[in-house]
Protein backbone atom coordinates (compact mmCIF):
# COMPACT_ATOMS: atom_id res chain seq x y z
CA UNK A 1 0.00 0.00 0.00
CA UNK A 2 1.22 3.75 -0.89
CA UNK A 3 1.44 6.12 1.80
CA UNK A 4 0.40 9.61 0.98
CA UNK A 5 4.42 10.51 1.77
CA UNK A 6 5.16 8.25 -0.39
CA UNK A 7 2.58 9.45 -2.89
CA UNK A 8 4.29 12.78 -2.77
CA UNK A 9 7.78 11.69 -2.60
CA UNK A 10 6.83 9.96 -6.87
CA UNK A 11 4.97 13.34 -7.48
CA UNK A 12 8.56 15.29 -6.98
CA UNK A 13 10.19 13.05 -8.90
CA UNK A 14 7.38 13.38 -11.28
CA UNK A 15 7.57 17.44 -11.48
CA UNK A 16 11.49 17.37 -11.18
CA UNK A 17 11.63 14.77 -14.48
CA UNK A 18 9.16 17.43 -16.19
CA UNK A 19 11.03 20.66 -15.07
CA UNK A 20 14.29 18.68 -16.25
CA UNK A 21 12.47 18.35 -19.74
CA UNK A 22 11.35 21.67 -20.22
CA UNK A 23 15.03 23.16 -19.56
CA UNK A 24 16.26 20.73 -22.19
CA UNK A 25 13.73 21.49 -24.76
CA UNK A 26 14.46 25.24 -24.31
CA UNK A 27 18.17 24.79 -24.41
CA UNK A 28 18.19 22.29 -27.48
CA UNK A 29 15.90 24.94 -28.95
CA UNK A 30 18.06 27.95 -28.56
CA UNK A 31 21.19 26.06 -29.43
CA UNK A 32 19.84 25.21 -32.79
CA UNK A 33 19.89 28.76 -34.17
CA UNK A 34 22.69 30.79 -34.20
CA UNK A 35 24.39 31.12 -30.90
CA UNK A 36 26.95 32.05 -29.10
CA UNK A 37 28.91 29.26 -29.01
CA UNK A 38 27.94 27.86 -32.33
CA UNK A 39 27.57 30.91 -34.97
CA UNK A 40 26.25 28.53 -37.94
CA UNK A 41 23.89 26.90 -35.66
CA UNK A 42 23.80 23.01 -35.11
CA UNK A 43 21.32 22.10 -38.31
CA UNK A 44 20.94 18.51 -36.44
CA UNK A 45 19.40 19.56 -33.11
CA UNK A 46 16.70 21.01 -36.07
CA UNK A 47 15.29 17.09 -36.08
CA UNK A 48 15.60 16.70 -32.12
CA UNK A 49 15.56 20.03 -29.89
CA UNK A 50 11.56 19.58 -29.61
CA UNK A 51 11.10 15.79 -28.15
CA UNK A 52 11.60 16.64 -24.82
CA UNK A 53 8.88 19.62 -25.35
CA UNK A 54 6.72 16.85 -26.81
CA UNK A 55 7.02 14.19 -24.21
CA UNK A 56 6.49 16.44 -21.62
CA UNK A 57 3.24 17.43 -23.29
CA UNK A 58 2.14 13.68 -23.35
CA UNK A 59 3.32 13.02 -19.57
CA UNK A 60 2.19 16.45 -17.70
CA UNK A 61 -1.17 17.13 -16.43
CA UNK A 62 -3.35 19.19 -17.70
CA UNK A 63 -2.99 22.07 -14.82
CA UNK A 64 0.43 22.05 -14.97
CA UNK A 65 1.25 21.93 -18.74
CA UNK A 66 -0.46 25.42 -18.80
CA UNK A 67 2.21 26.21 -15.86
CA UNK A 68 4.72 24.80 -18.10
CA UNK A 69 3.82 26.77 -21.22
CA UNK A 70 4.24 29.98 -19.63
CA UNK A 71 7.92 29.36 -18.52
CA UNK A 72 8.67 27.33 -21.78
CA UNK A 73 8.46 30.08 -23.70
CA UNK A 74 10.17 32.92 -22.03
CA UNK A 75 12.70 30.99 -20.99
CA UNK A 76 13.08 29.39 -24.51
CA UNK A 77 13.16 33.07 -26.45
CA UNK A 78 14.96 34.39 -23.46
CA UNK A 79 17.82 32.06 -24.39
CA UNK A 80 17.40 32.09 -28.13
CA UNK A 81 16.65 36.32 -28.34
CA UNK A 82 19.25 37.11 -25.29
CA UNK A 83 20.59 40.25 -28.01
CA UNK A 84 17.51 42.35 -27.45
CA UNK A 85 18.55 42.97 -23.89
CA UNK A 86 20.82 45.59 -26.14
CA UNK A 87 18.15 46.09 -28.53
CA UNK A 88 15.39 48.27 -26.48
CA UNK A 89 14.88 48.96 -22.51
CA UNK A 90 11.58 46.83 -22.79
CA UNK A 91 12.50 44.17 -25.72
CA UNK A 92 13.60 41.45 -23.55
CA UNK A 93 10.77 41.71 -21.09
CA UNK A 94 8.22 41.97 -23.82
CA UNK A 95 9.50 39.52 -26.32
CA UNK A 96 9.39 36.28 -23.76
CA UNK A 97 6.79 37.33 -22.42
CA UNK A 98 4.64 37.54 -25.42
CA UNK A 99 5.58 33.71 -25.98
CA UNK A 100 4.84 32.93 -22.52
CA UNK A 101 1.59 33.80 -23.20
CA UNK A 102 1.48 31.56 -26.49
CA UNK A 103 2.91 28.51 -25.27
CA UNK A 104 0.72 29.25 -22.38
CA UNK A 105 -2.28 28.41 -24.29
CA UNK A 106 -0.50 26.21 -27.27
CA UNK A 107 1.18 23.45 -24.92
CA UNK A 108 -2.30 22.51 -24.20
CA UNK A 109 -3.45 22.64 -27.53
CA UNK A 110 -1.48 20.09 -28.38
CA UNK A 111 -2.04 18.17 -25.47
CA UNK A 112 -5.90 18.26 -27.04
CA UNK A 113 -4.82 16.65 -30.12
CA UNK A 114 -2.78 13.89 -28.59
CA UNK A 115 -6.35 13.35 -26.40
CA UNK A 116 -8.61 13.38 -29.40
CA UNK A 117 -6.30 11.06 -31.55
CA UNK A 118 -4.25 8.67 -28.97
CA UNK A 119 -3.01 6.66 -32.04
CA UNK A 120 -2.36 9.51 -34.52
CA UNK A 121 -2.59 12.77 -32.89
CA UNK A 122 1.28 13.02 -33.69
CA UNK A 123 0.31 13.58 -37.12
CA UNK A 124 -2.04 16.46 -35.79
CA UNK A 125 0.40 18.24 -33.81
CA UNK A 126 2.95 18.11 -36.61
CA UNK A 127 0.22 20.21 -38.53
CA UNK A 128 -0.15 22.37 -35.16
CA UNK A 129 3.16 23.43 -35.19
CA UNK A 130 3.72 24.33 -38.47
CA UNK A 131 0.08 26.59 -38.16
CA UNK A 132 1.24 27.96 -34.85
CA UNK A 133 4.62 29.45 -36.81
CA UNK A 134 2.58 31.02 -39.74
CA UNK A 135 0.34 32.42 -37.44
CA UNK A 136 3.30 34.17 -34.82
CA UNK A 137 4.83 36.12 -37.98
CA UNK A 138 1.31 37.80 -38.57
CA UNK A 139 -0.29 41.27 -37.35
CA UNK A 140 1.10 43.76 -35.10
CA UNK A 141 3.08 41.23 -32.90
CA UNK A 142 4.49 39.30 -36.02
CA UNK A 143 7.99 38.26 -35.29
CA UNK A 144 9.72 35.61 -37.70
CA UNK A 145 12.75 34.89 -35.14
CA UNK A 146 12.79 31.20 -33.90
CA UNK A 147 11.00 29.36 -36.92
CA UNK A 148 12.24 25.65 -36.96
CA UNK A 149 12.95 25.64 -40.84
CA UNK A 150 15.33 28.00 -40.22
CA UNK A 151 18.06 26.26 -38.36
CA UNK A 152 18.90 24.46 -41.93
CA UNK A 153 19.71 27.61 -43.55
CA UNK A 154 23.20 25.44 -44.24
CA UNK A 155 21.83 22.82 -45.55
CA UNK A 156 21.53 23.65 -49.52
CA UNK A 157 19.62 20.87 -50.58
CA UNK A 158 17.09 20.66 -48.23
CA UNK A 159 15.75 24.15 -47.91
CA UNK A 160 15.29 24.12 -52.02
CA UNK A 161 12.30 23.35 -51.10
CA UNK A 162 10.98 26.47 -49.48
CA UNK A 163 11.18 27.45 -53.66
CA UNK A 164 7.51 25.61 -53.20
CA UNK A 165 6.50 25.51 -49.78
CA UNK A 166 8.18 28.18 -48.15
CA UNK A 167 10.33 27.89 -45.19
CA UNK A 168 6.70 26.06 -43.58
CA UNK A 169 7.84 23.11 -45.52
CA UNK A 170 11.12 22.61 -43.89
CA UNK A 171 9.68 23.22 -40.91
CA UNK A 172 7.54 20.21 -41.56
CA UNK A 173 9.95 18.01 -42.13
CA UNK A 174 11.85 18.78 -39.05
CA UNK A 175 8.61 18.43 -36.88
CA UNK A 176 7.47 15.14 -38.02
CA UNK A 177 9.94 12.94 -36.74
CA UNK A 178 10.56 14.68 -33.52
CA UNK A 179 6.26 14.32 -32.27
CA UNK A 180 6.28 10.86 -33.83
CA UNK A 181 9.39 9.66 -31.51
CA UNK A 182 7.85 11.88 -28.72
CA UNK A 183 4.01 9.58 -29.58
CA UNK A 184 6.36 6.53 -28.93
CA UNK A 185 8.75 6.92 -26.48
CA UNK A 186 5.90 8.09 -23.82
CA UNK A 187 3.58 5.11 -24.51
CA UNK A 188 6.40 2.85 -23.19
CA UNK A 189 6.52 0.90 -25.71
CA UNK A 190 10.09 0.36 -26.77
CA UNK A 191 9.63 -2.41 -29.06
CA UNK A 192 10.47 -0.44 -31.77
CA UNK A 193 10.48 -3.55 -34.43
CA UNK A 194 6.28 -3.33 -33.37
CA UNK A 195 6.23 -0.07 -33.57
CA UNK A 196 7.56 0.60 -37.10
CA UNK A 197 5.73 -2.40 -38.64
CA UNK A 198 2.43 -0.46 -36.86
CA UNK A 199 3.63 3.00 -38.41
CA UNK A 200 4.85 1.75 -41.36
CA UNK A 201 2.96 3.91 -43.79
CA UNK A 202 3.53 7.32 -42.54
CA UNK A 203 7.22 5.95 -41.73
CA UNK A 204 7.59 5.23 -45.13
CA UNK A 205 5.65 8.84 -46.45
CA UNK A 206 7.83 10.87 -44.32
CA UNK A 207 11.25 9.07 -45.58
CA UNK A 208 10.00 9.23 -49.29
CA UNK A 209 9.22 12.98 -49.22
CA UNK A 210 12.26 13.68 -47.16
CA UNK A 211 14.31 11.94 -49.44
CA UNK A 212 12.12 13.61 -52.20
CA UNK A 213 13.26 16.92 -51.14
CA UNK A 214 17.09 16.55 -50.82
CA UNK A 215 17.83 14.71 -54.11
CA UNK A 216 15.14 16.93 -55.45
CA UNK A 217 17.50 20.36 -54.01
CA UNK A 218 21.05 18.56 -55.27
CA UNK A 219 19.86 19.03 -58.87
CA UNK A 220 18.88 22.92 -58.46
CA UNK A 221 21.49 24.96 -60.70
CA UNK A 222 24.46 26.11 -58.37
CA UNK A 223 26.92 27.93 -60.97
CA UNK A 224 24.82 31.11 -61.84
CA UNK A 225 28.14 32.37 -64.04
CA UNK A 226 26.04 32.74 -67.11
CA UNK A 227 23.57 34.82 -65.83
CA UNK A 228 23.85 38.98 -66.02
CA UNK A 229 26.63 39.59 -62.87
CA UNK A 230 25.62 42.83 -61.12
CA UNK A 231 28.99 44.25 -59.59
CA UNK A 232 27.99 46.32 -56.69
CA UNK A 233 30.03 47.85 -53.43
CA UNK A 234 28.64 47.49 -49.73
CA UNK A 235 30.02 49.62 -47.29
CA UNK A 236 29.96 48.92 -43.78
CA UNK A 237 30.93 52.07 -41.78
CA UNK A 238 30.79 49.51 -38.39
CA UNK A 239 29.20 52.90 -36.03
CA UNK A 240 25.27 52.69 -35.17
CA UNK A 241 25.30 56.62 -36.05
CA UNK A 242 21.90 56.81 -34.15
CA UNK A 243 24.36 57.30 -30.71
CA UNK A 244 25.51 60.13 -30.76
CA UNK A 245 23.75 63.44 -32.61
CA UNK A 246 25.32 65.38 -34.93
CA UNK A 247 28.70 64.66 -34.33
CA UNK A 248 28.00 60.88 -34.30
CA UNK A 249 26.23 61.69 -38.01
CA UNK A 250 29.07 64.05 -39.41
CA UNK A 251 31.91 60.68 -38.44
CA UNK A 252 29.61 57.94 -40.21
CA UNK A 253 29.25 59.83 -42.93
CA UNK A 254 33.12 60.82 -43.61
CA UNK A 255 33.71 56.58 -42.82
CA UNK A 256 31.03 56.37 -45.71
CA UNK A 257 32.61 58.46 -47.84
CA UNK A 258 36.02 57.40 -47.51
CA UNK A 259 35.13 54.02 -48.32
CA UNK A 260 33.07 54.46 -51.33
CA UNK A 261 35.59 56.38 -52.72
CA UNK A 262 38.20 52.97 -51.88
CA UNK A 263 35.56 50.64 -53.55
CA UNK A 264 34.98 53.10 -56.50
CA UNK A 265 38.34 52.13 -57.30
CA UNK A 266 37.04 48.37 -58.15
CA UNK A 267 34.55 50.00 -60.27
CA UNK A 268 31.38 48.60 -59.27
CA UNK A 269 27.99 49.41 -60.92
CA UNK A 270 26.14 50.48 -57.58
CA UNK A 271 27.23 51.42 -54.19
CA UNK A 272 24.95 50.67 -51.01
CA UNK A 273 25.01 52.24 -47.94
CA UNK A 274 22.92 50.50 -44.51
CA UNK A 275 19.90 51.40 -42.86
CA UNK A 276 19.65 54.71 -41.91
CA UNK A 277 23.35 55.13 -42.66
CA UNK A 278 23.05 58.52 -42.96
CA UNK A 279 20.29 59.96 -40.23
CA UNK A 280 19.52 63.65 -40.96
CA UNK A 281 16.67 63.21 -43.64
CA UNK A 282 18.02 64.69 -46.11
CA UNK A 283 14.69 65.64 -48.55
CA UNK A 284 13.14 67.35 -45.63
CA UNK A 285 16.82 69.52 -44.84
CA UNK A 286 17.12 70.33 -48.42
CA UNK A 287 13.30 71.73 -48.44
CA UNK A 288 13.06 73.22 -44.78
CA UNK A 289 16.29 73.82 -43.25
CA UNK A 290 14.85 73.29 -39.99
CA UNK A 291 18.49 72.77 -38.10
CA UNK A 292 21.52 74.40 -39.44
CA UNK A 293 24.10 71.80 -38.74
CA UNK A 294 21.81 68.71 -40.22
CA UNK A 295 21.16 70.97 -43.25
CA UNK A 296 24.89 71.82 -43.54
CA UNK A 297 25.51 68.20 -42.97
CA UNK A 298 22.60 67.06 -45.83
CA UNK A 299 24.72 69.74 -48.07
CA UNK A 300 28.09 68.09 -47.91
CA UNK A 301 26.54 64.50 -48.72
CA UNK A 302 24.30 65.85 -51.55
CA UNK A 303 27.59 67.32 -53.06
CA UNK A 304 29.47 64.53 -52.13
CA UNK A 305 26.75 62.10 -54.30
CA UNK A 306 26.81 65.14 -57.07
CA UNK A 307 30.36 64.26 -57.73
CA UNK A 308 29.84 60.23 -58.46
CA UNK A 309 29.58 59.11 -61.89
CA UNK A 310 27.62 55.73 -59.96
CA UNK A 311 24.40 55.60 -58.15
CA UNK A 312 24.31 55.52 -54.17
CA UNK A 313 21.31 53.85 -52.19
CA UNK A 314 21.41 55.16 -48.71
CA UNK A 315 19.21 54.44 -46.06
CA UNK A 316 17.62 57.55 -44.96
CA UNK A 317 14.87 59.08 -42.54
CA UNK A 318 12.43 60.91 -44.94
CA UNK A 319 10.89 63.61 -43.41
CA UNK A 320 7.50 64.94 -44.98
CA UNK A 321 5.31 67.67 -43.69
CA UNK A 322 1.64 66.98 -43.63
CA UNK A 323 -1.84 69.00 -43.08
CA UNK A 324 -4.11 66.95 -41.05
CA UNK A 325 -7.48 68.41 -40.75
CA UNK A 326 -8.43 71.27 -39.82
CA UNK A 327 -5.33 72.85 -41.24
CA UNK A 328 -2.76 71.52 -38.54
CA UNK A 329 0.73 70.81 -39.87
CA UNK A 330 2.96 67.82 -38.79
CA UNK A 331 5.96 66.09 -39.60
CA UNK A 332 6.05 62.36 -40.28
CA UNK A 333 8.85 60.10 -40.72
CA UNK A 334 9.50 56.61 -42.79
CA UNK A 335 12.19 54.36 -42.73
CA UNK A 336 13.69 55.02 -46.01
CA UNK A 337 15.43 53.88 -48.85
CA UNK A 338 16.65 56.18 -51.54
CA UNK A 339 18.08 55.81 -55.05
CA UNK A 340 20.83 59.25 -55.76
CA UNK A 341 22.17 59.77 -59.27
CA UNK A 342 24.47 62.66 -59.45
CA UNK A 343 23.38 63.64 -56.68
CA UNK A 344 19.84 63.65 -57.08
CA UNK A 345 16.50 61.54 -55.60
CA UNK A 346 15.78 59.48 -58.43
CA UNK A 347 13.53 57.18 -56.30
CA UNK A 348 12.39 56.50 -52.58
CA UNK A 349 10.92 52.76 -50.71
CA UNK A 350 9.29 53.55 -47.54
CA UNK A 351 9.60 50.62 -45.02
CA UNK A 352 6.02 48.95 -44.80
CA UNK A 353 6.19 46.45 -41.76
CA UNK A 354 7.51 48.21 -39.11
CA UNK A 355 9.02 46.40 -35.88
CA UNK A 356 6.61 46.34 -32.96
CA UNK A 357 6.85 48.84 -29.85
CA UNK A 358 10.06 50.45 -31.21
CA UNK A 359 8.67 52.10 -34.45
CA UNK A 360 5.22 51.44 -34.47
CA UNK A 361 2.72 51.23 -31.72
CA UNK A 362 -1.07 52.30 -33.38
CA UNK A 363 -2.92 51.71 -29.51
CA UNK A 364 -1.55 55.08 -28.21
CA UNK A 365 -5.30 55.70 -26.89
CA UNK A 366 -6.00 51.49 -26.04
CA UNK A 367 -2.77 51.63 -23.82
CA UNK A 368 -1.68 55.57 -23.15
CA UNK A 369 0.38 54.04 -20.06
CA UNK A 370 2.16 51.78 -23.15
CA UNK A 371 2.58 54.82 -25.15
CA UNK A 372 3.75 56.98 -22.65
CA UNK A 373 7.03 54.33 -21.54
CA UNK A 374 7.85 54.01 -24.78
CA UNK A 375 8.55 57.59 -25.79
CA UNK A 376 9.74 58.05 -22.25
CA UNK A 377 12.59 55.42 -23.36
CA UNK A 378 13.74 57.44 -26.60
CA UNK A 379 11.75 55.27 -28.73
CA UNK A 380 11.24 56.66 -32.48
CA UNK A 381 8.42 55.68 -34.06
CA UNK A 382 8.01 55.68 -38.22
CA UNK A 383 4.88 55.88 -40.30
CA UNK A 384 4.10 53.15 -42.63
CA UNK A 385 4.74 52.80 -46.20
CA UNK A 386 2.23 51.70 -48.35
CA UNK A 387 4.33 51.04 -51.89
CA UNK A 388 6.43 48.20 -52.89
CA UNK A 389 8.85 49.94 -55.01
CA UNK A 390 11.58 48.68 -58.00
CA UNK A 391 14.21 50.85 -58.22
CA UNK A 392 15.92 50.18 -61.91
CA UNK A 393 19.49 51.16 -62.13
CA UNK A 394 21.73 50.33 -65.07
CA UNK A 395 19.16 47.45 -66.40
CA UNK A 396 18.83 45.72 -62.88
CA UNK A 397 15.57 46.13 -61.32
CA UNK A 398 15.74 45.83 -57.47
CA UNK A 399 14.28 46.02 -54.03
CA UNK A 400 14.93 47.27 -51.28
CA UNK A 401 13.33 45.73 -48.11
CA UNK A 402 15.03 47.65 -44.64
CA UNK A 403 16.00 45.69 -41.52
CA UNK A 404 13.63 43.03 -40.41
CA UNK A 405 11.31 43.01 -43.28
CA UNK A 406 13.50 40.44 -45.25
CA UNK A 407 12.23 37.89 -42.07
CA UNK A 408 9.14 37.87 -43.37
CA UNK A 409 8.35 36.09 -46.91
CA UNK A 410 5.04 37.73 -47.90
CA UNK A 411 7.56 41.45 -48.81
CA UNK A 412 10.03 39.66 -51.13
CA UNK A 413 7.67 37.47 -52.71
CA UNK A 414 5.65 41.06 -53.14
CA UNK A 415 8.98 42.83 -54.17
CA UNK A 416 9.76 39.88 -57.19
CA UNK A 417 6.16 40.09 -58.01
CA UNK A 418 6.16 43.53 -58.57
CA UNK A 419 9.49 42.82 -61.04
CA UNK A 420 12.16 43.12 -58.93
CA UNK A 421 15.54 40.87 -60.21
CA UNK A 422 17.69 41.56 -56.78
CA UNK A 423 16.54 41.53 -53.18
CA UNK A 424 18.99 43.90 -51.18
CA UNK A 425 18.66 44.01 -47.64
CA UNK A 426 19.46 47.32 -45.40
CA UNK A 427 20.07 46.85 -42.20
CA UNK A 428 21.62 48.24 -39.23
CA UNK A 429 22.28 45.27 -36.45
CA UNK A 430 24.83 46.87 -34.65
CA UNK A 431 23.22 47.98 -31.96
CA UNK A 432 22.76 44.00 -30.77
CA UNK A 433 26.80 43.96 -29.93
CA UNK A 434 26.47 39.63 -31.06
CA UNK A 435 27.41 37.80 -34.21
CA UNK A 436 25.04 35.49 -33.13
CA UNK A 437 22.14 38.02 -34.17
CA UNK A 438 23.21 38.81 -36.91
CA UNK A 439 23.82 35.20 -37.86
CA UNK A 440 20.15 34.54 -37.12
CA UNK A 441 18.86 37.77 -38.96
CA UNK A 442 20.75 35.96 -41.98
CA UNK A 443 19.60 32.71 -42.00
CA UNK A 444 15.98 34.22 -42.63
CA UNK A 445 17.02 36.34 -45.22
CA UNK A 446 18.97 33.03 -47.01
CA UNK A 447 15.84 31.55 -47.44
CA UNK A 448 14.17 34.83 -49.09
CA UNK A 449 17.29 34.12 -51.68
CA UNK A 450 15.34 30.37 -51.90
CA UNK A 451 11.91 31.01 -51.93
CA UNK A 452 11.80 33.32 -55.09
CA UNK A 453 14.70 32.18 -56.36
CA UNK A 454 16.36 35.25 -56.77
CA UNK A 455 19.75 36.85 -55.21
CA UNK A 456 19.97 38.21 -52.11
CA UNK A 457 22.47 40.98 -51.14
CA UNK A 458 22.89 42.42 -47.80
CA UNK A 459 24.38 45.88 -46.59
CA UNK A 460 24.76 46.64 -42.71
CA UNK A 461 26.42 48.73 -40.69
CA UNK A 462 27.90 45.84 -39.00
CA UNK A 463 27.46 42.69 -40.24
CA UNK A 464 26.45 40.45 -41.76
CA UNK A 465 26.79 42.38 -45.18
CA UNK A 466 26.86 39.49 -47.37
CA UNK A 467 25.77 37.97 -51.36
CA UNK A 468 23.17 35.40 -50.88
CA UNK A 469 22.80 33.38 -54.59
CA UNK A 470 19.39 31.97 -55.65
CA UNK A 471 20.45 28.95 -54.13
CA UNK A 472 20.72 30.19 -50.87
CA UNK A 473 24.46 30.13 -50.43
CA UNK A 474 26.50 33.14 -48.88
CA UNK A 475 29.01 33.62 -51.57
CA UNK A 476 30.77 36.65 -50.39
CA UNK A 477 30.29 38.13 -46.79
CA UNK A 478 32.36 40.83 -44.39
CA UNK A 479 33.34 39.80 -41.11
CA UNK A 480 31.00 41.16 -38.72
CA UNK A 481 32.16 44.65 -36.63
CA UNK A 482 34.30 45.49 -38.74
CA UNK A 483 35.01 49.05 -40.52
CA UNK A 484 35.25 48.06 -45.04
CA UNK A 485 33.42 47.21 -47.92
CA UNK A 486 32.66 44.40 -50.46
CA UNK A 487 32.92 44.63 -54.04
CA UNK A 488 31.17 41.61 -55.25
CA UNK A 489 29.17 40.26 -58.46
CA UNK A 490 25.82 39.45 -58.02
CA UNK A 491 23.92 36.82 -60.33
CA UNK A 492 20.84 38.60 -61.68
CA UNK A 493 18.82 35.29 -61.83
CA UNK A 494 15.04 35.78 -62.71
CA UNK A 495 14.29 33.13 -65.55
CA UNK A 496 11.41 31.78 -64.06
CA UNK A 497 9.16 32.41 -61.04
CA UNK A 498 8.83 29.99 -58.40
CA UNK A 499 5.41 28.34 -57.04
CA UNK A 500 5.69 29.93 -53.70
CA UNK A 501 6.28 33.28 -55.49
CA UNK A 502 3.20 32.52 -57.70
CA UNK A 503 1.02 31.26 -55.07
CA UNK A 504 2.47 32.41 -51.80
CA UNK A 505 1.98 30.52 -48.20
CA UNK A 506 -0.52 28.54 -49.54
CA UNK A 507 1.40 25.54 -47.27
CA UNK A 508 1.20 27.39 -44.05
CA UNK A 509 -2.28 27.76 -44.55
CA UNK A 510 -3.33 24.71 -45.80
CA UNK A 511 -1.65 23.39 -42.53
CA UNK A 512 -3.66 25.75 -40.36
CA UNK A 513 -7.21 25.01 -42.20
CA UNK A 514 -6.36 21.19 -42.07
CA UNK A 515 -5.64 21.53 -37.88
CA UNK A 516 -8.84 23.57 -36.94
CA UNK A 517 -11.18 20.86 -39.10
CA UNK A 518 -9.20 17.85 -37.16
CA UNK A 519 -9.27 19.55 -34.02
CA UNK A 520 -12.93 20.44 -34.55
CA UNK A 521 -13.91 17.25 -36.15
CA UNK A 522 -12.26 15.22 -33.24
CA UNK A 523 -14.04 17.57 -30.89
CA UNK A 524 -17.27 17.22 -32.42
CA UNK A 525 -16.72 13.19 -32.16
CA UNK A 526 -16.41 13.24 -28.76
CA UNK A 527 -19.42 15.40 -27.78
CA UNK A 528 -20.87 12.93 -29.97
CA UNK A 529 -20.17 9.51 -28.43
CA UNK A 530 -21.02 11.01 -24.75
CA UNK A 531 -23.97 11.91 -25.38
CA UNK A 532 -24.98 8.48 -27.17
CA UNK A 533 -23.42 6.95 -23.52
CA UNK A 534 -25.86 9.19 -21.35
CA UNK A 535 -28.61 8.94 -23.44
Amino acid sequence: MITTKQKRRVTKKEILLELGLLLLAAFLFAGAFPNPLFLWGVPPLGFFCLIPLFILIHRSGWKRLFLYGFIYGLLSYSLFNYWLLTFHPLAILIVPAIYAVYFLFFLPILKLADNLYPKYGFLLQALLWVAYEFLKTKGFLGYAYGILGYTQFTFLPLIQVSSITGVWGVSLLLVFPQVFIAAKVSSGNFAWREIVKSNRIPIIAYFAVLVSCILGGLFVPKDFSQSRQWKVALVQQNIDPWRGGVRAYRESLNILKRLSLEAVKEEPEIIIWSETSFVPAIDWHLRYRTDRESYLLVRELIDFLSEQEIPYVIGNDDGRLVIRPGGQTERIDYNATILFEKGEIREIYRKIHLVPFTENFPYEKVFPWAYKMLIEADTHFWEKGEDFTVFTSKGVKFSTPICFEDTFGYLSRAFVREGAQVIVNLTNDSWSGSVASEMQHMAMAAFRAVENRRSMVRSSNGGMTCVITPQGKVKDILPPFVEGYLVAEVPVYDEKNTFYTRFGDWFAQGALVAALLIITLGIVRRVRKRWVKEN
